[in-house]
């Protein structure tokens, strides 16, 4: 099993990430709304986790859809279906809907997982296909280089009671963070990875895919992008 479908499927993904910030989630999608003047359009949000930003674009008025290929997390987020509010379990490197969104979204650094660069063009390429002409991608990643810049190596946290130990390094252009979890006196392995792309390869991703990036953000508040301070790599990219 990839290490990607192992760890998002875990229960122990979700313990250690549950306190990801839900009002910086907000304030994000209000100044993307506000930003871009997004009114009346159908959105997919892919790689959607358990929906949190899918549900307050919903919230918002707008139409979604979202995609992700963990069943736990997609089990999760049926909860909350609405009319205007569908999750489905969907690998992101296959065309959802061809030509039927205004907006997609890409968010949380939930891109670059993959070994082999073809699943990440193939991914691109499904993303442009799911777009009507013109339609726009919001995409948020890292910015690989203060990220690799910064990285803490170790790390040790409890949380309800588990232990995670948590080791990062950067092999092969990819940044990794291997989990070691002690639960009950039982351990468990899992890994992540990301391919530590920044806005040059990106730039030449898209342009391969017929797509042109017409802004960069570098953090929520849509500041500008500096590759050394940023937080953040937020693309505004055109079909």
């Amino acid at each position: 099993m990839t290490w990607y479908k192992n760890w998002f499927d875990s229960e122990y993904y979700h313990i250690l990430y549950k306190n990801r910030n839900h009002n910086e989630a907000k304030n994000f999608i209000e100044n993307l709304v506000s930003k871009l003047k997004l009114k009346d359009h159908k959105i997919i949000d892919i790689a959607c986790g358990k929906g949190r930003h899918a549900n307050f674009l919903n919230s918002l008025g707008f139409n979604v859809v979202g995609i992700d290929l963990s069943e736990n997390s997609i089990s999760h987020a049926k909860k909350f279906e609405n009319k205007n509010l569908k999750f489905f379990v969907h690998d992101m490197r296959e065309v959802f809907s061809n030509n039927t969104f205004d907006i997609a979204t890409n968010l949380f650094t939930s891109f670059g997982y993959f070994k082999n660069i073809k699943d990440e063009q193939k991914t691109i390429l499904a993303i442009r296909n799911n777009l009507k002409k013109d339609g726009l991608l919001i995409f948020d990643f890292l910015n690989s280089k203060k990220t690799i810049a910064n990285l803490v190596k170790k790390e040790h946290l409890e949380i309800n009671n588990i232990n995670f130990r948590i080791n990062r390094s950067v092999i092969d252009n990819f940044i990794i963070k291997d989990i070691e979890i002690i639960d009950n006196g039982k351990t468990y392995n899992f890994q992540e990875k990301v391919h530590a792309l920044d806005l040059y390869n990106f730039t030449e991703l898209f342009e391969e895919n017929e797509m042109k990036i017409l802004q960069v953000f570098g953090n929520y508040n849509l500041e500008k992008f500096d590759a050394l301070t940023s937080d953040r790599l937020i693309l505004i990219v055109q079909k």
